[in-house]
């Protein structure tokens, strides 16, 4: 009789749907959680979470930080942000949350409500912004629009700052526009798209 039960952990990465409702509703893998003095990420090898870097300064996210399974940011995702390449890692997403989530290394449904179009050294490097499934605070968020005006500030300076110079007072990081859920959902799409090429060229 064949096993029903998957006897090895799925990668996070490429052994996870992003939903059956993609993109109005995304399936995330969260990395990082507010608090964490720790930057982890996926290790793209293994799918187990790695320590990417310390966080040095007092900057730390103010929400729950991950990716959406199966997406990439590459010629596609770079064509969007008029620009001639993507970062080349899985589309990031942030996701507002009432309740405090301890850890990562979790998975979570999301629905996308807007995102910010990022440039990092002059790659592509886009963040969703989702609300999670059923939130009793964030819930009745339906595009970037609804979000606190308070809010969407906290997030922009977390990505402006969370790579900057003390020494120099200069960062790699560009927020060229934000755009609402249509574009985020289109952003989504590429990013699918974007890594359909990568499997297949990767054959």
């Amino acid at each position: 009789m064949e096993n029903k039960f998957p006897l090895e952990k799925a990668h996070p990465w490429h052994g996870i749907s992003p939903g059956e409702n993609c993109p109005s509703t995304v399936t995330c893998f969260i990395e990082i959680v507010p608090g964490d003095t720790v930057k982890y990420e996926i290790d793209k090898a293994s799918g187990y979470l790695k320590i990417d870097r310390p966080q040095l300064y007092s900057n730390t996210t103010p929400f729950l930080y991950g990716f959406i399974p199966r997406t990439f940011c590459a010629e596609e995702i770079a064509k969007l942000a008029g620009v001639d390449k993507g970062d080349g890692d899985p589309l990031d997403i942030v996701v507002l949350c009432e309740r405090p989530i301890p850890h990562g290394d979790i998975l979570l449904r999301a629905l996308p409500v807007g995102g910010l179009r990022m440039i990092d050294k002059g790659e592509a490097d886009d963040k969703i912004i989702a609300v999670l499934e059923g939130d009793a605070a964030y819930g009745y968020i339906q595009s970037i629009e609804d979000i606190p005006h308070m809010l969407l500030n906290r997030l922009k300076h977390y990505f402006m700052t969370y790579k900057l110079s003390p020494e120099t007072g200069l960062t790699p990081v560009d927020i060229a526009s934000e755009y609402g859920r249509n574009e985020a959902h289109k952003v989504i799409r590429a990013s699918m798209k974007d890594y359909d090429n990568l499997v297949s060229n990767s054959h």
